[in-house]
């Protein structure tokens, strides 16, 4: 019962966020907006960066590695890694990422914001939290999630066609192959990304906004953002996969 409250409040919190939208929130709030956006998508760079950099190399190394001792043909590995990076690893990853780093701290803003009285205060000048905390955040995730899941991909791919190239030689063409790419499998991975960049901000907010107590509840308020947003970035990682598979790859 608990989780089906938890998950109606947040789709009212979604949809109140497009509503505001829709009545020109982002224009209002356009510097909150701005500096979300850097925020959210300048301080993941590193994190990003480092996180699927050492993803490509592994995953790279350990199915050649495989390989080899099977079947010494290098030939499919490089456009199967791609693939897969495409459509999978890129969204995924860095979904949990932003939701790790940009979850907590919007659940950190928030909460601190509630236990301090100042979203009290905004209701009582008339502001909407929504309108002013909420939409400026969603639309700065959402934007950088995307982003962030095309350059990390870039990263992770990179990171990988090196190790190969080094440590089996196998060619720079051979590997940057994209023969195995469709363009279902950008379009699985976008839309994957566009669904992570919704559901964390959402997911962080309403935990911020729900805190209850002093400094001991931000921090439960931090530690369930954390948790929801990985766990919506979970389930939607096997909901969109399933309708991928529906839409574009049960007809191959």
């Amino acid at each position: 019962m608990g989780l089906l409250i938890a998950f109606r409040d947040a789709l009212g919190l979604f949809f109140a966020t497009w509503r505001w939208t829709f009545r020109g929130s982002l224009f209002r709030q356009r510097k909150v907006f701005l500096r979300q956006l850097h925020d959210i998508g300048n301080r993941s760079v590193l994190f990003i960066t480092v996180t699927l950099g050492v993803l490509g190399v592994i995953s790279v190394f350990q199915v050649l590695l495989q390989v080899e001792r099977i079947l010494p043909e290098f030939s499919v590995v490089g456009p199967a890694f791609i693939q897969t990076m495409v459509r999978e690893f890129a969204p995924t990853i860095t979904g949990l990422m932003i939701a790790t780093r940009v979850g907590s701290g919007i659940a950190a803003e928030l909460g601190s914001m509630v236990v301090t009285e100042q979203v009290d205060a905004l209701r009582l000048c008339n502001a909407d939290p929504v309108d002013y905390l909420v939409a400026p955040r969603f639309w700065a995730c959402v934007l950088h999630t995307v982003l962030l899941t095309v350059y990390g991909g870039v990263v992770g791919v990179c990171c990988g066609a090196v190790v190969a190239h080094e440590v089996w030689e196998i060619p720079w063409t051979s590997f940057f192959s994209l023969r195995l790419v469709e363009l279902s499998d950008a379009a699985s991975g976008l839309m994957k990304a566009t669904a992570y960049g919704m559901a964390i901000p959402i997911a962080a907010a309403q935990a911020g906004l729900e805190t209850t107590g002093g400094s001991e509840g931000v921090g439960i308020a931090t530690t369930r953002a954390v948790v929801n947003a990985s766990f919506a970035v979970v389930v939607l990682d096997f909901l969109l996969s399933g309708l991928s598979f529906l839409l574009w790859f049960q007809g191959r």
